[in-house]
């Protein structure tokens, strides 16, 4: 599915190589038939709008939106597991999904990256492209309503990919990811990135070891950051990883 392969490179970093193929991303979107007429006029706006910008400006504005705090992490797992250490083997398992398609990873990326990811399903069936980004709609949803809070026009990129979805998000639960977003305390500031980085005071008397219960999550004794982010509040993702075996995944 070309289209998949578009808003993966508008989706990743900006490069001379991307701008200069602006027509034939073009080009793409308007032979998509995946897309109703009203994504297509604002992914269509989006593409000359972001090649229309300074290459530098384009780049560093994409740094400073996607790589200062982790509330629009384009890694998929650091939203759904945060630091914990089943997000280690959710890596695991979606690079040997991943392998058992034969689709080769040729990037230094994690395979969570979401451009990567959409890299993959581009060259499947629609039928398990539709199931695998219905896996992460509500995730799509929550990254496109911040995105929106800030008034940033890389929102329309997730809203294209929930069309492409087929799923329908009710329009109730899309209000409440909204209004949660709002309420959000914004992870991307200076103070907040040198508080996290600030070294903690150095106490000998500090129970750090040997009480465990005020140092871990107590459901799986894994160690949390005080910012990261947390599964189990706005951003309940329903992915679910499926069999990566052989006849199961590539049989769609």
């Amino acid at each position: 599915m070309l289209i998949l392969k578009v808003i993966s490179r508008l989706l990743d970093y900006p490069t001379a190589e991307m701008f200069a193929a602006k027509d034939e991303l073009i080009d793409i979107v308007l032979k998509a038939d995946e897309l109703t007429n009203q994504n297509r006029t604002q992914l269509l706006d989006f593409i000359r709008q972001l090649t229309a910008r300074d290459i530098f400006d384009a780049q560093e504005s994409y740094d400073l939106l996607f790589d200062r705090g982790r509330a629009l992490s384009l890694l998929l797992f650091e939203h759904v597991h945060g630091e914990s250490r089943d997000r280690g083997q959710a890596m695991v398992d979606l690079m040997n999904v991943y392998k058992t398609n034969g689709f080769e990873v040729n990037s230094s990326q994690l395979p969570d990256y979401i451009p990567l990811y959409l890299e993959f399903l581009s060259e499947q069936p629609s039928e398990f492209i539709e199931e695998w980004l219905g896996d992460i709609c509500h995730l799509m949803t929550m990254l496109s309503e911040r995105l929106i809070d800030r008034e940033c026009y890389y929102s329309v990129l997730f809203d294209s990919l929930l069309e492409i979805s087929g799923q329908e998000i009710d329009l109730e639960a899309r209000a409440e990811i909204s209004e949660a977003v709002k309420a959000e305390e914004r992870d991307d500031t200076n103070e907040v990135i040198d508080k996290e980085w600030e070294d903690k005071e150095i106490r000998f008397d500090d129970p750090m070891v040997g009480d465990c219960k005020s140092n871990t999550n107590s459901a799986n004794g894994l160690h949390q950051s005080q910012n990261s982010l947390d599964p189990n509040t706005v951003h309940q993702v329903p992915i679910k990883w499926h069999d990566a075996d052989a006849a199961q995944v590539s049989g769609l």
